[in-house]
């Protein structure tokens, strides 16, 4: 996408978490072209940036080093084709550190069809989805993109997923909807399975 505000200097990664309120909902409205219009009080205060230094600015602004490149153009690959996407992702925050969030997104179109703007939230991750699963997977891809570029870090991800039997979407789901279970009690996570069928893992996740 855009490419940072040349002024903009990146803050150097340092290996520490954000401390910040997980069941808070971080959100953010971007043009079609990913430069950020608003950012609510929670992104404001996880990312560390004042809301004058968000405005106007690519997305990116906030992306983290350990991030696969894939996983953003499978993204906005989604996007564009007006495609809600469901995308763990690293975060880099102003002072340097690190928050790991899961995307959902609501996409608004003109009269013409036309997108004119993307509405994000994100959620936290639970730590063991990201140290068990992700983090190994994003470490391999990364990997392969320097030794043999992003062409060949997609395909490796579409190899993993066919293995798995599911879409990237459906390999997030499950691992997050795995691990809520067994943080419940069984009477619990009937009543989860439940709620499940009736509207859906990520519309009940996202709180929509």
């Amino acid at each position: 996408m855009n490419q940072e505000n040349e002024s903009f200097h990146r803050p150097t990664p340092i290996d520490k978490e954000v401390s910040w309120d997980k069941s808070q909902v971080i959100m953010s409205k971007t043009n079609p072209f990913g430069i950020i219009e608003y950012a609510n009080e929670i992104f404001v205060d996880v990312c560390g940036y004042e809301d004058y230094e968000l405005m106007g600015q690519p997305h990116s602004i906030i992306r983290h080093p350990d991030m696969p490149r894939v996983i953003f153009k499978v993204l906005w690959e989604n996007l564009k084709k007006g495609n809600n996407f469901h995308a763990v992702v690293k975060n880099l925050a102003k002072s340097g550190r690190y928050y790991w969030v899961v995307t959902d997104f609501e996409i608004a179109k003109d009269s013409n069809g036309a997108i004119v703007n993307y509405f994000g939230r994100r959620r936290s991750v639970p730590q063991e989805v990201i140290s068990m699963h992700i983090e190994p997977l994003y470490k391999k891809l990364l990997q392969i993109e320097s030794a043999s570029g992003m062409e060949f870090s997609e395909k490796y991800l579409i190899g993993f997923l066919e293995e798995k039997k599911r879409t990237y979407v459906e390999y997030i789901k499950e691992l997050i909807y795995e691990n809520e279970k067994s943080q419940f009690p069984t009477q619990q996570a009937e009543a989860h399975v439940e709620e499940e069928e009736e509207r859906g893992f990520f519309s009940r996740f996202f709180g929509r």
